[in-house]
């Protein structure tokens, strides 16, 4: 049967198992028109929905919503895409076609619906995943699959963080097991001292890409092995390395098995940094390197992107369980335990030193990079120990700033004005600065509108998932019923939602609490506080503070002005990123290495305020947003938060929520407006994940592919 000919069922059940229909507003349409409210109740997977029809149930259900066009035209559409040669990659690089990238991640944001993330680590490599497959980037990605996935966020009666883990059905979602041509499932193993640990594969297709998640709740395994990836980020120490030899050294086994060889292997984050090890022995094995030769070769092509400038964020491992886990890697490389340990050392000769996972990826990459250029400088600082006969400026960490993918984040309605004001094709050249110009010739009355629009829709999504949470726990109907006078659309909207780690200083915004009641309640000149965001369940500092937050939105001051929704993901992140008016961010400098939600923010329209931390370091420019304070830290603490706070609300009350105020005679505040258009046209294509991916591919894997051409830095 042609394409052409294949039935509406077929083409539907098509696009649904590819997530290029996550990033197109109009195939998304399609999935919500056949049931508006089962798309939402089923957390938009189109899978689940599907599967509630017969394919004549589907025939007429598109026959009564007129359906049958727009999937045809959205099968067509997809089928072109996948199948075309004229990219970026394809005119840029050609290199890459015939050995794609290798990307290895912890967790891949791809969709609400795949829980198989945490936060802005998943969405970035989420995000990259799709660049790459618009640009046409050959490359493959390797991460694991969590039967539990990341805990879903329950706000109890007290306002208390309660984690709550269901099973993840793999038969629901849009995923398919990885098999050999003789149909039987591709299992790799990892060796320990204590026997082996076996995995499988399911395959996610993310438009052009292929994202393969190995699983350990296989039948070869022990009980106790069977549980090492149900939950991210879960466990012990002992259960992160066995997850971690999984990723790296099993992921590789696995490219190896499905017939990949790449060029470059790019690991996000350290995480995955087993994985060269495995090459190196692979080397060692086919073509007869020494251990010191193979490691010369591998580091040529591997690529190192170091996230968290937190010591305490970098995986440490001691004597044992190195030796337990890669003892027979090691055995097998002639170097032994004691030979590894020495690479994950900074002193190789220090024998009290733990092994790090950074410094083995540092140690296995020629090329290294931070996400910001600021997180760039704390990175060469905090690890110019590895190269102690370098000045701090030569060491060998760059940066490429993280950036945000713009058919992910930008709201349909404001793609309509971009579709009209941009140029043709605007959306596959939107790393290119020219492409942006003309932002600015939208009319005023017509971006306010449909940002209005957006922030209307924000409040409505914010009222409804307070309601689901009271009747959770049993309010009273006059309680329920007051949720709807919650948050007002003419009202200045501020939004801050990101994981609730202390140092990113939540409850900055509540050291002076009789200034913000005055703020909150100006009869002329109100403001309104949307949180959301999950604690670590191991962060009890972290959820006394969303706690706090919790009771002060329920004292009658700030009630219906301050209010957190609970369960912070990829779908709530979208409302709030796309309705707020400011976005506010406060971390304590330079504890930021980038930050990608007002990223987000920026593509919709809305603006920016926050410390000069990270990504907006670089991105300010004085009227594309609002900057708190100057850039300056402080070596105490305490000091550096009160000055902070202190910054924060003059920049409210002196600037924000006086320029949001200024109407004309048109209620429109023309040079919020004049901000709003700035923002996006000097920041929508410098911030985005297309630059983002272009920059990898220029500056880090095609140096990789042609690795000769390259400058080694040695650890010797």
């Amino acid at each position: 049967m042609t394409t052409q000919n294949l039935a509406l069922h077929d083409k539907l059940w098509a696009l649904a198992r590819n997530y290029w229909w996550s990033w197109q507003p109009e195939v998304t349409a399609i999935f919500r028109d056949l049931d508006p409210l089962r798309w939402v109740q089923l957390d938009h997977n189109p899978v689940l929905l599907l599967d509630e029809y017969t394919p004549q149930q589907l025939e007429d259900r598109a026959r009564e919503t007129v359906l049958h066009s727009r999937v045809n035209f959205a099968y067509r559409r997809w089928q072109e895409y996948m199948e075309s040669r004229d990219t970026w990659a394809g005119k840029h690089a050609g290199v890459l076609g015939h050995r794609p990238v290798a990307y290895f991640s912890a967790e891949f944001g791809v969709h609400e619906s795949l829980p198989n993330y945490s936060g802005g680590l998943g969405v970035l490599a989420g995000d990259h995943l799709k660049s790459a497959s618009d640009l046409g980037v050959p490359l493959v990605a390797v991460g694991l699959f969590y039967h539990e996935g990341y805990f879903s966020q329950l706000i109890d009666q007290d306002g208390w963080q309660r984690e709550v883990y269901a099973q993840v059905s793999k038969d629901k979602l849009p995923i398919r097991l990885v098999r050999l041509a003789n149909d039987e499932p591709v299992v790799v193993s990892v060796d320990t001292r204590h026997g082996p640990i076996y995995a499988q594969a399911w395959q996610v297709d993310v438009g052009r890409v292929k994202l393969f998640l190995l699983d350990v709740n296989i039948e070869q395994n022990s009980i106790e092995d069977r549980k090492l990836t149900a939950r991210l980020y879960g466990g012990d120490s002992r259960t992160r390395i066995r997850q971690e030899i999984i990723l790296g050294i099993g992921g590789v086994r696995l490219l190896t098995a499905l017939g990949y060889s790449p060029h470059c292997v790019h690991m996000n984050e350290g995480h995955s940094a087993f994985a060269p090890l495995e090459f190196i022995r692979l080397r060692m094995q086919e073509d007869g390197y020494s251990f010191d030769e193979a490691l010369r070769e591998t580091a040529a092509m591997c690529v190192f992107t170091t996230h968290t400038p937190v010591p305490a964020g970098h995986d440490r491992f001691d004597w044992d369980l190195i030796d337990e886990h890669l003892g027979p890697l090691g055995d097998q490389m002639g170097i032994g335990a004691g030979g590894l340990m020495g690479l994950g050392r900074i002193d190789p000769n220090n024998h009290h030193e733990p092994f790090c996972m950074t410094v083995l990826a540092f140690k296995c990459s020629r090329r290294a990079n931070a996400v910001s250029n600021l997180h760039g400088v704390v990175s060469r600082r905090m690890w110019a120990s590895l190269w102690p006969w370098r000045a701090e400026e030569e060491i060998p960490i760059g940066h490429i700033t993280n950036g945000v993918h713009l058919g992910s984040w930008l709201a349909p309605q404001m793609r309509q004005l971009y579709d009209r004001t941009l140029p043709p094709g605007w959306h596959v050249r939107s790393g290119e600065q020219a492409v942006w110009q003309d932002f600015g010739s939208i009319a005023d009355g017509e971006l306010w509108e449909t940002h209005q629009s957006l922030k209307s829709r924000l409040i409505a999504f914010a009222r409804d998932r307070m309601t689901r949470r009271a009747r959770r726990l049993g309010w009273n109907a006059d309680q329920v019923s007051s949720i709807q006078s919650c948050l007002s659309p003419t009202t200045l909207t501020i939004g801050f939602a990101r994981r609730f780690a202390p140092y990113k200083r939540a409850d900055l915004v509540l050291r002076d609490i009789e200034l913000l009641k005055r703020i909150v309640s100006d009869a002329k000149h109100p403001v309104q506080l949307v949180f959301a965001g999950k604690s670590h369940p191991a962060d009890e500092n972290g959820k006394a503070i969303l706690q706090r937050i919790y009771h002060l939105a329920q004292e009658p001051e700030f009630r219906g002005k301050i209010v957190l929704l609970e369960d912070y993901d990829i779908n709530l992140a979208r409302y709030l990123v796309q309705g707020v008016d400011v976005w506010l961010n406060n971390p304590r400098r330079p504890l930021e290495a980038s930050g990608t939600s007002g990223e987000k923010v920026v593509l919709n329209g809305g603006l920016n305020c926050s410390i000069l931390d990270g990504w907006w370091a670089e991105a300010y420019d004085g009227q594309n947003g609002f900057a708190i304070g100057t850039g300056r830290t402080h070596t105490n603490q305490e000091i550096l938060d009160d000055r902070d706070a202190n910054d924060l609300m003059k920049t409210l009350q002196n600037e924000v929520i006086p320029l949001f105020y200024d109407r004309d005679h048109d209620d429109l505040p023309r040079l919020w407006i004049q901000r709003m258009k700035r923002s996006v046209s000097t920041l929508g294509w410098r911030f985005n994940s297309d630059r983002m991916v272009m920059d990898y591919v220029t500056t880090s894997y095609l140096h990789a592919a042609g690795s000769v051409s390259c400058d080694m830095h040695r650890f010797t």
